[in-house]
């Protein structure tokens, strides 16, 4: 990390910046590999409860959005604690960078 520190300037404006907590910076690279072509999945949650995620970009065809889109939506919901109660997922939408959200029905997605 020390010396991946000095690039924090240009890689941290483009999210970039490895961080241990993500798993990007370990010891053992060949595992962290293995983890993400086996479909890991990161998120972020924001102070409000918005999940952020990636499904996909606009190479990808619209059978490979959709499919990464509900793969995505299924651990969100698996990773729902027991002890929650009420409506785990009260709205989805999905929206490009730079564009106007579209929103889902999420009585198709609740298990």
């Amino acid at each position: 990390m020390p010396k991946i520190g000095k690039l924090g300037k240009v890689l941290g404006p483009r999210n970039l910046m490895p961080n241990p907590k993500t798993g990007t910076v370990t010891n053992d690279v060949a595992a962290a590999v293995n983890e993400v072509k086996g479909g890991k999945i990161a998120f972020k949650v924001d102070k409000a409860g918005i999940i952020h995620a990636s499904i996909g970009r606009v190479s990808f065809s619209p059978e490979k959005i959709a499919q990464n889109g509900q793969e995505f939506i299924n651990a969100i919901i698996k990773a729902k604690p027991s002890t929650a109660k009420g409506t785990y997922l009260k709205g989805i939408s999905m929206a490009s960078s730079m564009s106007p959200g579209i929103a889902l029905d999420t009585k198709g997605f609740v298990h």
